[in-house]
Order: structure tokens, then sequence, then C-alpha cells
């Protein structure tokens, strides 16, 4: 909804197919190979091994929880990248760059943190830790969407002549809204959900730092486009609230109240500046996923290594309790979240760019200009999302 919103109506369709097969796609392809090289056994800290199609010892109720857990997030890290490559991409470059992402990108750097890989035994702090997916799910799905909005290419109309960015209004702000109070209300099941218990009482703990820093997120984000246009900015304002959950989802355990109101306001002060920022660079990202998701998913990382409080360690009592660099904690855990965020960023941008390049030495990536003119809904699945309403010749 979401992405629908923020895109225009002639590529509604296109947006519902790529987010449906993206779950379609990760639900088979992790369930065969992405679920083993993530949680299966440790192989030299780099991947796992043992779990094919949960198969074997995998058929029990501790190993299920894990994979639909597991399994959700990676749908999530795949269909970020939707949003960064709206309108002109084809679909079948689609499928196959989100089996990529299912099978390979997510698990394997999901391995590193979560499987207890190598930079969950970082010497520094506790490791890198990351609660719920600031930098597993968001900055993957991020910096894959970075990687194929620059080999895409902009839309066409998106800048002038001189290089000076135009806007292209989505149709429909409602549904925007809509996918945007879905999500905050799904991300109660994303970060408490984490705990994997709902008698955990540290739930509470995470909801209220997850609802704080999506308003602070919002307020931040709506306040300063005001300042600079004098208009009152929904769809910035609806991003904004988006960053701060993405940025709160990896310290979110870890922190107090006014820690989380801060970590939203931050994010909201980013998501504004990175769309300015990549707009200036000629990126373009119909929806502000880089900006939401990537630039964000960082800023959480980073997050946890300053505010963490001590109080708290990774849900079990034998866990090291995670302490940041404003409660006494020292640089430790701050390395430790600089370093995951550094190799995130790296894994994702690199393998989703040479991903996305092979695709497109072998078949061509992006649509016709035709197509990207006509829109992607009748060409590429000849099914029109409003066709009361649809013409041949929409801008």
């Amino acid at each position: 909804m979401v992405e629908a919103g923020f895109c225009r109506a002639k590529n509604a369709t296109n947006l519902m197919a790529k987010n449906t097969i993206d779950f379609v796609v990760a639900s088979l392809v992790f369930m065969a190979v992405g679920f083993a090289f993530m949680m299966g056994t440790d192989y030299k800290g780099l991947i796992g091994l043992s779990g094919w199609f949960l198969h074997g010892e995998n058929y029990d109720v501790s190993k299920y929880l894990m994979f639909f857990w597991q399994l959700v997030f990676a749908g999530t890290a795949a269909t970020i990248v939707s949003g960064a490559v709206a309108e002109r991409l084809k679909f079948k470059a689609y499928f196959l760059y989100s089996l990529a992402v299912s099978a390979i990108i997510y698990p394997i750097y999901g391995h590193w943190v979560w499987g207890g890989g190598w930079l969950a035994h970082l010497p520094f702090g506790a490791g890198h830790v990351d609660f719920a997916g600031s930098g597993v799910v968001h900055t993957i799905g991020g910096f894959v969407g970075l990687a194929g909005a620059i080999v895409l290419g902009p839309r066409f109309g998106k800048f002038s002549k001189d290089g000076k960015p135009r806007a292209i209004p989505g149709h429909s702000i409602t549904l925007a809204a809509l996918g945007t109070f879905i999500l905050w209300f799904g991300w109660f099941g994303f970060n408490p959900g984490s705990t994997f218990s709902a008698h955990q009482l540290r739930i509470a703990v995470i909801a209220v730092n997850t609802n704080l820093a999506a308003a602070a997120g919002a307020a931040v984000a709506i306040l300063l486009v005001f300042m600079k246009t004098k208009k009152w900015d929904v769809g910035m304002m609806l991003n904004g609230c988006l960053a701060g959950l993405v940025a709160v989802t990896a310290p979110c355990a870890w922190i107090e109240a006014w820690a989380a109101v801060v970590i939203g306001a931050v994010a909201g002060l980013l998501v504004v500046l990175s769309v300015y920022f990549w707009e200036a660079r000629k990126v373009d990202d119909p929806v502000g996923a880089v900006s939401v998701h990537a630039v964000n998913g960082v800023w959480g990382l980073i997050s946890v290594g300053l505010f963490a409080d001590g109080t708290y360690g990774l849900g079990t009592t034998a866990a090291p309790l995670i302490k940041g660099l404003f409660y006494g904690g020292g640089y430790g855990q701050l390395i430790a979240q600089f370093i995951g965020a550094a190799v995130c960023v790296t894994w994702a941008f690199s393998l989703g760019f040479i991903a996305f390049k092979l695709m497109d030495k072998c078949f061509g990536i992006r649509v016709s200009p035709e197509e990207e003119i006509k829109g992607l809904d009748i060409p590429e699945h000849g099914t029109p999302a409003y066709p009361n309403f649809y013409t041949t010749n929409q801008n």
C-alpha cells in the first residue's frame, strides 16, 4: 500500500505483483536453502550447512518457530527493494533478484549476526548485535535497492535537462497512509515478537520504544519540511514514521524511552536529508526506500553502541548485557556496531549491484521506453489496477 500510493496508478498492479511474489519466492526458497545457510550448523563463522528443506531434525516445533520468524524477515528484506526500483524494472528481473535476496544475500549475512557467525563474536562489547533487524533486514534491503536504482537509472521525466529533480506525485496519499498505519501496527509484531514469547516481560519496553521512535520520526520529518517549504508534507511525515521504526528496530530492547525519542527524531532528520541527498545525485527512488531503510538501518545499528543501557542482554540469562557509550560501556559496543554496519553495507550493495548488472547484461532489466510511459500494468500483467480510469497515455 505504501509503494502503490507513492507511485502512479498505471503501475499499481505491478507493485502488487512484486510485493506478492516476494513472499511467494521467499517462502519456497528460504525453506529449501536459505534457512540452512542462515541457521544451520556453523562452518568457520561464515555460513550454515544443515537443515535443507526443513528436513530431518528440523521437523521440530522450535525450529519451525525460528524458520517462520526468519522467513518473514527474509521476505521483508526482499520487498524493500521493490520501492527503490519501482515503475521501470522488468518483472522477470524482479523475480530473479527476489530469489537471490532470499537464498543468498539475506541468509548469509543473517548467519553472521544471528546464526552464530563471525560478527556475533567480534572481540568488542558483546559482539555485533541487532535485536530485530535494522541491519539484517532493513540495511540489507535498502542497499540492494540502492544498487538496483543506480543500475536502472532514473524514470523518464524525473530530472530536467539541467539535472534538477522534478516531483512525480504518487496517485494516492490515502493508500500510502494506510500502508504506513499497517506497518506501524505490524511493527509491534516485528520488534516485540522478536522476543519469541508473549510472556517475555521485555515486550512492554520494546513496544513503547517502537511507538515513541515512530512518533518522533514523523514529527521531526513533517516539521523539517515545513520549515523549508511552508507546506505540511504528509508523504514525508509517513516516511519519517517508517524511518523511526527502522532505526529503533536494532536497539529497541536495550534502551530507555527518552533514547527511543532521540533515535526516532534523528531518523526523521536523516530521512529528509537523505531524500535530498540522493536526488541531488540523480538517484531515483520513487518511494524513499533507500532513505528510510538503508540510511536509518545504519543509524539504528550505531545507536545501539550509544544508547544501550546495560539492563538487558540477548534474551537469555547467560547472554552478556548490552551497554553503550552513554551508559559507561566505553567504545567497545560502538566499535562492534560500526564494523557490523560497514560489513552490511558492503555486502548488500556489492551483491545487489553484481546481481542487477549481470541480469542487465544477460537480458536487460529495464522495460522499453514505450512500456514505461504507458505504465507496467498492461504490458507486464495485462491488468490495470483501475480499469474504469485507465488510458493509454497516462503520465
